[in-house]
């Protein structure tokens, strides 16, 4: 389905925003987003397939954002452990502060308002996408002389889901930006340090 930009596509988008944030996708209706934008649902149609690709369509430019930074970041730390460089350039906390927080509405639609659509369970996809990562990534390090823990895939998963949970809660709820830095200084200040433990820093 093409994402066109003419100004009937931005209306329905708009509408679909309003309608998913009020009611959730399992309980939005196609009819009140055509009310909300004054079209037909025919003419709703001509823009995607169902509303799941409605819901696609206003999430996935997010999905994409975040995905794009972790795979750029996982890239830099392959790069830092073979060329000495800077493990700790960034981390994911850098990614809540320059990508997820200034679009907080964006990504509270996809964590809240997703249950029923391929994305209901997209913090636990991450955490095991990250974990993954890791657990490749671990072994590459101890043979690049790092003094790595041993640390279980349960161990790992119960790490990872929390720190990501505990990143992710501000978006959750709704937290004003502002309040939002402030709680992330704390998950920074109470995980990092123990991520450098793990691998052997």
């Amino acid at each position: 389905m093409p994402r066109d930009k003419t100004k009937n596509h931005i209306k329905i988008m708009a509408a679909a925003r309003e309608e998913f944030m009020e009611h959730g996708f399992e309980k939005a209706s196609m009819r009140r987003i055509g009310e909300r934008c004054g079209m037909t649902a025919a003419g709703i149609y001509r823009h995607c397939k169902d509303k799941a690709d409605l819901f696609d369509q206003l999430v996935a430019p997010s999905v994409g954002k975040m995905n794009a930074w972790l795979d750029a970041h996982t890239a830099r730390s392959v790069r830092a452990i073979h060329g000495g460089g800077d493990l700790w350039q960034d981390t994911e906390i850098d990614m809540m502060r320059e990508l997820v927080y200034p679009n907080m509405g964006d990504y509270q639609l996809l964590l809240t308002k997703a249950q029923g659509t391929k994305y209901e369970h997209f913090l636990h996809d991450l955490v095991e996408g990250h974990q993954e990562t890791m657990l490749r990534f671990l072994p590459d390090l101890k043979e690049h002389g790092y003094a790595v823990r041993d640390v279980s895939p349960q161990e790992l998963h119960l790490l990872l889901t929390a720190y990501t949970t505990a990143m992710f809660e501000p978006v959750v709820h709704d937290y004003p930006l502002d309040e939002a830095l402030n709680c992330l200084e704390i998950v920074e200040a109470f995980f990092l340090p123990g991520w450098k433990q793990i691998m052997g820093f």
